[in-house]
């Protein structure tokens, strides 16, 4: 019984670091967000050109912002 008890705490403890090193990823990741929209100044400000044959929104070709809509 005993036994169990501490193989139990030690799966408990792998299985909580695990979902601590996926939050830490995921963290990390996020702040690489790219907007779903940039504006005129910042997509010429990085290097992009904007695209106004676009059917709907004009959008930023090139730069950091390549494909992205401008609004």
């Amino acid at each position: 019984m005993r036994i169990r008890r501490i193989l139990a705490a030690v799966f408990a403890t792998a299985a909580l670091a695990g979902l601590g090193l996926t939050g830490a990823a995921t963290a990390t990741a996020a702040g690489t967000v790219i907007p779903a929209s940039v504006t005129p100044g910042e997509c010429t400000d990085n290097g992009g050109t904007i695209d106004r044959s676009t059917p709907v929104l004009p959008t930023c070709r090139g730069g950091t912002y390549d494909g992205q809509t401008v609004d």
